[in-house]
């Protein structure tokens, strides 16, 4: 029970990873608040399954108003917000073709999803502690041709995560980067070619296929006190294949 009683948001998080991350911080104590622009149900009734405290939130990351509220309603139910996961990103939809083949809606609509969402920060400030854990990839290690406003997103959130550490550790916050390599998690592979998939198998040094569980123990080390020292950090979660 390594995260008792914390208030967690977890946005994207209705399906996929996202939800990994609710049940399992849902296993460890933690009150969860799933966000999410699809279907919350389901998420919520499996995390209150576990035992645990869950509010389901409408939210598009990209809307300001959205992002407002989700912190007004967590505050409303939980009275405080100790761990913001920045999850929600567009991936799964995402066509791989070149650069110049991007139209610029679809590169401005993955920035601003995958780069959003600080409407904790007043709560955070007034409690004088709090946990930001940013989910970036590993592309941004490896570069991947293809996908390259997806790539980009992803090393800006390392970026993030560097400098708002740099900023915030003044009101006592921290925050962090997970940077997951290509993980099994549904919509993920409707985007990438068997060949695909046993090529990135076989660039790491842990030669298997990565699933949602894999990720979990990392999230929930960096959400815990067990990391009160760590901030301004990325880890790589993907077997070994980027080595940083």
């Amino acid at each position: 029970m390594r995260l008792a009683d914390k208030v967690i948001i977890i946005t994207g998080g209705a399906k996929g990873i996202g939800r990994a991350y609710c049940l399992g911080t849902a296993a460890e104590g933690a009150r969860v608040v799933v966000a999410d622009v699809a279907d919350l149900k389901p998420a919520v009734k499996e995390v209150e399954a576990r035992g645990a405290q869950a509010l389901g939130v409408e939210c598009d990351v990209s809307r300001e108003a959205d992002t407002q509220r989700l912190a007004t309603e967590t505050l409303a139910r939980f009275g405080r917000i100790d761990v913001l996961v920045n999850n929600a990103a567009i991936y799964g939809t995402l066509k791989r073709r070149p650069f110049m083949d991007i139209p610029v809606e679809e590169w401005d609509r993955v920035m601003s999803v995958n780069l959003r969402g600080l409407a904790v920060f007043p709560a955070m400030k007034a409690q004088g502690k709090g946990n930001i854990i940013n989910i970036a990839s590993s592309t941004f290690f490896k570069g991947v041709a293809h996908y390259i406003h997806y790539t980009t997103s992803k090393g800006g959130a390392v970026g993030f995560t560097r400098s708002l550490a740099r900023e915030l550790g003044e009101f006592g916050i921290r925050v962090n980067a997970i940077a997951p390599g290509f993980t099994l998690s549904g919509e993920n592979e409707e985007n990438i070619s068997e060949q695909g998939k046993q090529a990135n198998v076989r660039a790491r040094m842990l030669q298997r296929a990565a699933v949602p569980t894999d990720l979990v123990g990392t999230l929930v080390f960096l959400a815990s006190d067990d990391s009160d020292f760590i901030t301004g950090q990325t880890i790589a979660v993907d077997g070994g294949a980027v080595v940083h």
